[in-house]
């Protein structure tokens, strides 16, 4: 026989170890014949010497026969260039042929190796992007009387779980259950056991698998996972009590599954998109999640975790945010395991969720387990650790904002242009250490801002006081710095706008112009005054302020001058617009009006009126500070930012990188490795470029506010959001935040910058910043799709007065710039009315 034309174990090994000549099915079974598993006996007929105008001779056939010892009837098999490869299996586009007597063996490679042509393989490889082969090469294998037939998966291939195995067997042959005509029987095994797992009899009772037969089946789906590295999809029979292997292929769904036998992580950005709105930087990343680890250990031990189990637990701090197409996440299988080391656990992640703006417990499996004793003697050492923090916090405040500017103070006199990047990289370590060591003030008060919201919440609602009075009364606290910029702003467009010719100056020319002129023109010396004492104070106030790859006013004073410039306009305009406080009452009236209910309500009620005065004024004292000490936080990355762009400087002076800017698309790690001479990768600018292309892609994908991984998280995991149409008259909800109901149109804005003001339409947007705030005067009421109660859109609406609801799911495909709604910022419901006439009549 031709052991070129005809492929078998004595052929050549260049020809037997090549699929191009043998396809890929004759290829698997060539190499499976090789390793020892028992396969029916077959020969290939080489894809590149086929010529269906030439049948084969009656000695080819003749000595094909003898080499499969005679057999009365062959089977026809296809196998085609990339068939039941890694990538594409081909199951069910070619033919077979089965039963063949041996004087129809050349009709039957002619039909089979036709089915390249079918329609069907066209469409599925369309479907796959590829180009239909264009070869076949043909198995012609002894055809055998099995009793048992079935398919098997060495991986669950509905659910994705690894450590599953799933079998499917049917009486005699098998084609009646690849080809779907036959009910089968079905097995789920465990892969590491072997135990059963689960199963479902639909075929004859003469069809099912003994104990042994499982076993040994999966054996050798053990055997072939150690062989190809990876799980494989196989076709097997039993001829009396002979096990047959029919073929062998890896699972084509593997990279779409995920393994959903290992831990679920469940990812949120609800709250954290406020901080890290949209996509962010590797550099911006690498830095905060240190700050993650770092401070929430701080907080874990000052709360009276032992030192014991914080080490136990490194991989949990370590783990509190995930990156996911470029965005930012919280790892909620890590803050609830980090939570679950405290006492009162299930108390604590009610709070911690309320804060966060999680709209669904994820509950842990394996809580730590201790006894009644251990357990009480840590909830009394972590009450007295609260005790003593609550006494300390005022102090700690004062202490920390002096320590903290003394390091800003020392920081501001350095100059930067003249450290080389040794030096620079040595004073980010140092800085760094302020974040990340001296932040026990925020981290205290943030942990009691979590708990004292909550304890107000839960008042509130046992004396059965009206919905979302608890935001009612935290409203026009009037020390809340946030709010700050907002009026400093009022005071520079104040000052303008006494001047008519300044007005018209500043509404019609560009902002460097604008700069230019307050910096030039002595006319101006108040204005730059102002001006100037803005940009030392709030200039790394701004959309986006802790991504350090954020440009801020202070690098560039112009943005500035752009944002006075709209609120200029939008005050000459003023007489135009609707006033978008009309109807509504003022922040301290909301607060006014709360009081009164409170004072009615407990009127004969002393003690629980001194309660519940009591908790709501350590909780405005704690939200208050944690806006406070959180614009420390905003300076902070401020100074971080700066340092690094002066690596960026340096860098981009000596010809390492393209840009200054550039640098952002490096971790931290990368860029000292680079400074060290410890990288893995010092070609840094061909990186830069690579993570360019790949972030830029991000930019466009719309991921979930809520992520469920299994496994490798960026394996076979779906990241998008599902869109869903929006429905006239449906309703939507989310977290009330501050009282008022408002009708009004709706503007979607994905960017403050795009504009310059509302004209009394309600906001919608995905997420808010500090940067957002000198939009919110100009809106009636404000919708965001992320958020809490805690966050910042929902404070700052609350000292301004503006009625707002946060954590909507779905808003903005609910919602369309122009649609006509209801909102109750109590309640926290929508209704969507679309009744654009009436706005019309109304203006």
């Amino acid at each position: 026989m031709d052991f070129v034309k005809f492929i078998f174990y004595r052929s050549p090994f260049d020809i037997k170890s090549n699929p191009i000549f043998s396809g890929g099915k004759g290829f698997n079974l060539l190499h499976l014949s090789d390793y020892g598993f028992k396969v029916p006996e077959f020969v290939v007929y080489n894809a590149q010497q086929i010529d269906i105008s030439k049948p084969l001779s009656e000695v080819e056939l003749q000595e094909i026969k003898d080499y499969l010892g005679s057999p009365k009837f062959v089977s026809v098999r296809s196998s085609a260039l990339g068939e039941d490869s890694g990538s594409q299996s081909f199951a069910g586009q070619f033919l077979t042929q089965l039963n063949v007597e041996w004087d129809q063996v050349n009709q039957a490679i002619t039909h089979v190796w036709s089915s390249l042509k079918r329609p069907e393989v066209v469409a599925y490889c369309h479907e796959h992007g590829i180009e239909p082969p264009q070869k076949m090469g043909i198995v012609i294998q002894r055809m055998l009387n099995p009793t048992v037939s079935g398919v098997a998966f060495g991986m669950n291939p509905v659910n994705g779980k690894r450590k599953e195995i799933v079998i499917s067997a049917v009486c005699g042959l098998g084609e009646g259950l690849v080809s779907g005509e036959l009910n089968s029987d079905t097995y789920i095994l465990d892969s590491i056991t072997g135990n059963l797992i689960d199963s479902d009899f639909q075929a004859s009772p003469e069809t099912k698998l003994t104990p042994n037969q499982l076993k040994h089946i999966c054996k050798v789906l053990s055997d072939l996972k150690a062989l190809y590295k990876k799980p494989q999809d196989i076709e097997f029979c039993w001829e009396n009590d002979q096990f047959y292997l029919l073929q062998s292929r890896p699972i084509t769904t593997l990279n779409q599954t995920s393994d959903q036998s290992s831990e679920m992580i469940l990812w949120d950005n609800s709250n954290i998109i406020e901080s890290y709105p949209g996509v962010t930087t590797p550099l911006t990343f690498s830095f905060i999640i240190k700050m993650y680890e770092s401070v929430y250990i701080q907080l874990c031990s000052l709360l009276g975790v032992s030192e014991a189990d914080l080490t136990k637990n490194a991989g949990v701090f370590a783990n509190m945010l995930g990156l996911i197409n470029g965005r930012v996440y919280y790892n909620l299988l890590s803050w609830y395991k980090a939570l679950a080391l405290l006492p009162g656990y299930h108390l604590n992640a009610e709070f911690m969720e309320k804060m966060m703006g999680v709209k669904e417990r994820f509950e842990l499996k394996d809580l730590p387990k201790r006894s009644k004793w251990t357990e009480r003697a840590r909830v009394l050492i972590m009450i007295k650790s609260m005790i003593s923090n609550l006494r300390a916090l005022p102090k700690m405040r004062v202490t920390f904002q002096a320590d903290f500017q003394k390091v800003m103070d020392e920081f501001n006199q350095i100059p930067l242009h003249e450290k080389d990047s040794h030096e620079l990289m040595e004073l980010i370590l140092r800085f760094e250490q302020t974040l990340l060591k001296k932040w026990k003030a925020p981290l205290v008060n943030d942990f009691y801002a979590m708990i004292y919201f909550g304890f107000t919440q839960k008042l509130a609602e046992k004396y059965q006081l009206p919905d979302g009075i608890h935001n009612q009364l935290l409203s026009s606290a009037g020390d809340i710095i946030s709010v700050e910029p907002i009026h400093q702003i009022e005071k520079i467009v104040d000052k303008i706008s006494k001047h008519w010719n300044w007005v018209e100056f500043i509404v019609k020319a560009t902002p460097e112009e604008i700069l230019k002129a307050f910096e030039t023109d002595r006319n101006f010396e108040n204005v730059l005054k102002e001006f100037n004492y803005y940009i030392d104070k709030f200039g790394d106030r701004t959309v986006g302020e802790l991504k350090l790859e954020t440009i801020t006013y202070r690098q560039d004073p112009a943005m500035f001058a752009a944002l006075i410039q709209s609120h200029v306009r939008y005050q000459a305009n003023y007489i135009t617009s609707r006033d978008p406080s009309y109807g509504q009452p003022s922040h301290k009236e909301l607060r006014k009006q709360g009081e009164d209910i409170i004072k009615e309500t407990f009127k004969d009620k002393p003690i629980k009126r001194r309660i519940f005065n009591y908790v709501l004024g350590k909780t405005r004292e704690m939200v208050s500070a944690r806006e406070n000490l959180r614009f420390e936080r905003t300076r902070g990355f401020g100074k971080i930012r700066e340092l690094f762009l002066a690596i960026g400087n340096q860098f981009y002076g000596e010809g390492i990188i393209k840009h200054s800017r550039d640098i952002f698309y490096l971790t931290q790690e990368e860029i000292f490795d680079y400074i060290k001479g410890t990288s893995v990768t010092p070609e840094i600018a061909d990186l830069i470029e690579f993570r360019k292309v790949k972030y830029q892609g991000y930019e466009s994908q719309n991921t979930s506010e809520r992520i469920r991984t299994f496994g490798n998280v960026y394996h076979a995991n779906s990241f998008v959001q599902e869109t869903k149409s929006s429905l006239e008259g449906a309703d939507l909800k989310g977290i009330g935040c501050c009282p008022g109901i408002v009708r009004a149109k709706v503007r979607i804005v994905k960017d403050p910058r795009e504009i310059s003001d509302l004209n009394g339409d309600i906001l919608v947007t995905s997420s808010t910043d500090p940067g957002w705030v000198m939009l919110f005067p100009t809106a009636s009421g404000i919708l965001v799709e992320r958020g809490s109660l805690l966050s910042h859109s929902a404070i700052v609406s609350r000292e301004l007065g503006k009625p707002c609801i946060v954590g909507i799911t779905n808003l903005l495909n609910q919602l369309n710039t122009g649609d006509f709604v209801e909102m109750n910022g109590a309640t926290g419901e929508i209704k969507i009315v679309f009744e654009n006439s009436w706005w019309d009549q109304e203006d």
